[in-house]
């Protein structure tokens, strides 16, 4: 079964191959719903017919900007000033151009159009903008109702009748109600009103509860996924409204908003480009040119949907929603649905495989019945005479037969995987965790290696300085004190040339909040550096507004530096760097002293510099170094990157996150090695990995470029030990999880935040984006984002992806009993006595039990803390594992022989005699039955500790879905007896029905008893050699 499973039905969690998604789809047969089986599979025909159109759209684009580019140069007859029709509404809201003239200007990418316009400044007078102060919060409605709303078209959400539908496809369901509608005309004509419909209306009834059980399930799983993809799509962008920034959503922009973009930000709409620095765009997802875009006034044009590779600007926003190509594209982009996941596949193969089986069974059952009832026929010398009675006799025969087979197929495993994933993904939503991609909640059950950063993820990513070296001393900052104590020591010209550097050389803004109080917007290092500035000059734009900012290089994870060059109020030219202290000190040959005048750097001052650094650095410190050049007036305004003068060193403190010690023990405790790969300071490193636990004596810490500069052979000899690396680059990081996947088989998630880091999370098995200090870019190619930042979720994730596919393993064994002790107990009876023991309608009653209900109790059990203490689920494992066979096996021969011995001799045990006594056994053996799989399905709550009560209480799902299926089944007997076939029970054969079903928990614990080879099970080991020791009474 495994080989088969293997071979048919095995896809990567990520990128799989077409060849693999048409393999597994062509290999699934005997399907009885599929609009309902394959609702989460995506369509690869849909898929390969949005593909053509999307690039069919990226042509166009490409087309609108490379040729008609060039040839606007040479049609100079043609008059491109035309005036455009201003519809009357916009007129009379005030406006002075109409949306699709301004949504072809951008398009065109007609320079000498908008020029003809006034440029940005003349866009902005005609529809009443301040370029400085943007708009204000009262003017968005009305721009909102005339230029459109910066949403894309989607499909409306589909109804519940749709499910209702969808659930009716089932081909089994169809023809029992054929069967049930032939029984109720033969059974009115024959046995006649009321009497002859009961058989007919209980089958009908019950088709009628199944369909709106499972349509109401399903329903709600696709609420969830819409309240999911909602927030996937949801962006926060930096807009200026009523002269202040602020963050809005990206549904709230309006025609006319002034955006402020950073490195890795998405455009959010089409606009015009006002002012910024070394502004770089990629346009790739748009029109298929890798090659990065330099925006400037010549070039001004800026399209939704590409990403900020470099620099910073502000964009005037012209286009939004539909009217933008990106709105266009979008429509596409969703269509054929996502990847299923590995899981989903391969319980597909399990169904497949089951259902084979379940069809032979269901044939055979119908022909020993049929066989059986013409052989009794003949021997009795009937065979000639036929009446309507026994065409009543086959045709129920036949519906016992069809009604197996909807036991038999288990629609319910695939589906069930996604009802786990889909109540997973929406408790980690309420802890921080946004899955993007379905198989990552998935995959992160069987990851191996977390490759964490360390600012913001172990710590806390809310940052101050504590100690500066300026001028050879080392202080202690004291945030509390206006003026602060460095400012007696230190002459006014040092303290001016340090403010101008904190100042002008920042990406961050003070802003005034909507309470008065001063705010800062920013990075949490910028934050921290402005916050020190203030407290010796509170006036932040008063230098800013005194010099004016020539050129800017942002900063970014492969410099490890940000430089500006500055005119000052003199006229003189400064240029100033800030960045990784040891890049920085490189780059300096002069250093302030405490009169404010530069010196030359002697050796001994380097050592103390350095020596300083480090000091800073072992104290789990983030140092950074400041520096300035005065440089000559010319023509020229490159930024040097020598001859610096250094102005001081600062040390900020990041906090260790509460909780991430523990986080981090309980991950080596679970089989999860977890490695520091940080652009910081080795000491700062090494610190912070000592206080969290991830760097160990015998563990090794290594900077990035003495990693790069290591054989493929080396690499591999340290990466065992490797739990810290410092100083890397993002290659760097790209580098490691590459060989820990390929060369050690390892599953990796690794974290990232930065534009540089979207090859690295790309690459990974699981990539982590980081929702607070990532960009756009990083979240777009990342499979999951920690909203909060912090270590402690993503082992929450893990810790998720292990329940998932622990639950599903719980429903497999669980209903895989069900489908063999149906099958058998209904086949054996039928050869042996030539009738079936269970009803259609019981068999109905069954199948919801086993399927829709026993899906949502036992896939939507909340983890528990045992999870993580034992090793993570193998990549290629075997989804029924050996003990789980020792379940399915020992379960199914327990209720086969209760079963047996009640159908066989159940008269003579339990004394039933009189009329009734036929009936009555009947229903005693489906009652029994029932409470076999109640109490069936406690056991396989845990499929390997004997104590299976432990916290049922915290899944009130299952505690629901048990109430409900004994009150039905009570409800079914007691009352239902005309439509389900049964007749009212005794206290005496309800305690009988509970008892024997009841004691399937002690065969259950004794067959935990009995040991099993854990080979080719989910324990996998390390590299490393790591493999936890099982203690404690989570064993139990």
């Amino acid at each position: 079964m495994e080989n088969y499973l293997k071979k048919n039905f095995e896809v990567d969690a990520k990128r799989p191959s077409e060849e693999a998604l048409k393999r597994w789809r062509s290999a699934v047969w005997l399907v009885k719903n599929p609009r309902r089986r394959f609702r989460m599979v995506a369509d690869l025909a849909k898929r390969a017919e949005a593909e053509c159109k999307r690039r069919k759209i990226q042509e166009k684009i490409r087309v609108a900007l490379y040729v008609q580019k060039a040839a606007l140069h040479f049609i100079d007859a043609v008059d491109r000033t035309a005036k455009h029709t201003i519809p009357d509404e916009v007129k009379q809201a005030g406006f002075h151009i109409g949306p699709d003239e301004l949504a072809s200007l951008v398009r065109s990418h007609d320079i000498k159009r908008l020029e003809s316009h006034g440029g940005a400044e003349g866009l902005a007078k005609k529809l009443s903008v301040s370029l400085e102060n943007g708009l204000s919060l009262s003017e968005i409605p009305t721009r909102q109702k005339i230029f459109g709303l910066n949403k894309f078209v989607e499909k409306p959400p589909r109804p519940f009748w749709m499910f209702v539908w969808d659930a009716m496809q089932d081909l089994t369901l169809i023809m029992l109600v054929v069967c049930a509608v032939i029984s109720l005309g033969v059974g009115i004509s024959t046995e006649g009103w009321p009497k002859g419909m009961y058989d007919g209306i209980g089958i009908i009834l019950c088709i009628i509860l199944v369909v709106m059980v499972t349509a109401i399930s399903d329903y709600k799983q696709s609420l969830q996924f819409r309240d999911l993809d909602k927030e996937k799509k949801n962006v926060a962008v930096h807009v200026t409204r009523n002269g202040s920034r602020k963050k809005v959503s990206i549904y709230e922009l309006a025609v006319g908003d002034i955006v402020n973009l950073s490195i890795g930000d998405q455009v959010p709409a089409d606009g015009i480009y006002i002012s910024g620095y070394s502004l770089s765009i990629d346009e790739s997802s748009l029109s298929g040119e890798s090659e990065p875009v330099n925006i400037d006034k010549k070039r001004p044009f800026l399209l939704s949907g590409s990403k900020v590779q470099d620099g910073s600007g502000r964009l005037f926003v012209t286009s939004v929603g539909m009217r933008t190509e990106w709105g266009r594209l979008m429509v596409t982009l969703s269509e054929g649905g996502e990847d299923e996941t590995p899981l989903q596949v391969k319980l597909n193969g399990v169904a497949t495989i089951i259902g084979k089986i379940g069809l032979i069974f269901a044939v055979l059952t119908f022909v020993v019945l049929t066989a059986r009832f013409i052989a009794v026929k003949a021997i009795h010398g009937h065979i000639t005479n036929w009446s309507m009675s026994d065409a009543l006799d086959i045709l129920n025969f036949f519906a016992v037969a069809v009604t197996i087979l909807v036991v038999a197929v288990p629609e319910g495993l695939p589906l069930a995987v996604t009802l786990s994933l889909a109540f997973a993904m929406k408790k980690l939503m309420n802890d921080k965790a946004l899955i993007r991609h379905l198989s990552a909640c998935e995959t992160m059950g069987s990851a191996s290696t977390i490759c964490t950063d360390k600012t913001g993820t172990l710590t806390t990513n809310h940052m101050v300085v504590t100690k500066t070296w300026l001028c050879g001393d080392e202080k202690k900052v004291e945030n509390n004190k206006p003026g602060n104590v460095l400012i007696s020591s230190k002459s006014e010209k040092v303290i001016g040339v340090l403010m101008e550097a904190l100042f002008l050389n920042t990406g961050a803004e003070v802003v005034k909040g909507k309470d008065g109080k001063t705010e800062i917007l920013g990075s949490p290092t910028e934050t921290a550096l402005l916050e020190f500035g203030l407290l010796f000059q509170r006036d932040f734009d008063a230098q800013r507004k005194e010099s004016k900012i020539i050129k800017v290089e942002p900063f970014n994870s492969v410099k490890k530096k940000m430089s500006v060059l500055v005119a000052l109020p003199g006229g003189s030219i400064r240029a100033f760097v800030k960045g990784a202290s040891e890049i920085i000190l490189a780059m300096c040959d002069k250093v302030v002293q405490k009169d404010g005048e530069s010196v030359p750097i002697s050796e001994e001052q380097r050592k103390n510099i350095t020596k300083a650094i480090n000091g800073f650095a072992s104290e789990a410190l983030r140092t950074l170094c400041l520096a300035f050049k005065d440089m000559e007036k010319t023509s020229d305004e490159s930024i040097p990157d020598d001859n610096y003068t250094l102005i001081a060193v600062v040390g900020i403190k990041d906090p260790l996150r509460p909780g991430v010690k523990e986080a981090v023990q309980t991950c080596l405790a679970a089989g999860i090695v977890v490695r520091m790969v940080t652009g910081d300071n080795i000491n700062t490193a090494k610190a912070i990995a000592k206080e969290c636990g991830i760097l160990t004596q015998d563990g090794i810490a290594i900077e990035g470029s003495d990693f790069r500069d290591k054989t493929a052979q080396e690499m591999r000899e340290i990466i065992p030990k490797l739990q810290v690396m410092a100083r890397s680059l993002p290659l760097d990081k790209h580098k490691l999880v590459t060989m820990l996947r390929k060369d050690y088989k390892e599953v990796v998630a690794v974290t990232g935040d930065g534009t540089n880091d979207a090859p690295a999370l790309h690459e990974a098995d699981i990539g982590l984006a980081m929702g607070i200090a990532g960009t756009e870019v990083a979240k777009e190619s990342a499979d999951v984002v920690i909203m909060d930042d912090n270590f402690a979720t993503i082992l929450n994730v893990a810790k998720w992806g292990r329940s998932v596919y622990i639950n599903i393993q719980k429903f497999v064994q669980f209903q895989l009993t069900v489908n063999i002790v149906a099958l058998m107990t209904n086949f054996i009876s039928a050869c042996v006595s030539g009738s079936a023991p269970l009803t259609a309608v019981q068999l109905l009653w069954v199948n919801m039990i086993m399927d829709t209900l026993g899906a949502l109790a036992l896939a939507t059990e909340p983890p528990h803390d045992g999870l993580m203490k034992q090793p993570p689920v193998g990549r290629h494992v075997n989804i029924i594992t050996k003990v789980m066979w020792r379940n399915i096996i020992g379960q199914s021969m327990y209720q086969l022989l209760v079963l047996g011995v009640l159908k066989f001799d159940g008269k003579q045990l339990l004394d039933l005699n009189g009329p009734d006594s036929d009936a009555t056994l009947k229903t005693l053996i489906f009652n029994t039955f029932v409470f076999c799989q109640v109490f069936n399905e406690i056991n396989s709550r845990d499929m390997e500790k004997i104590n299976i009560f432990r916290g049922i209480f915290s899944s009130w799902i299952f505690i629901v879905i048990m109430v409900s299926t004994v009150s039905f089944q009570v409800v079914m007997v007691e009352f239902l007896g005309k439509i389900a076939g049964t007749v009212p029970l005794n206290r005496q054969l309800w305690g009988v029905s509970v008892l024997v079903g009841s004691t399937s928990l002690i065969i259950g614990a004794l067959l935990k008893s009995i040991p099993v080879s854990m080979k080719s099970t989910h324990i996998i080991k390390h590299h490393d050699g790591y493999e936890p020791i099982p203690s404690g009474p989570d064993q139990v």
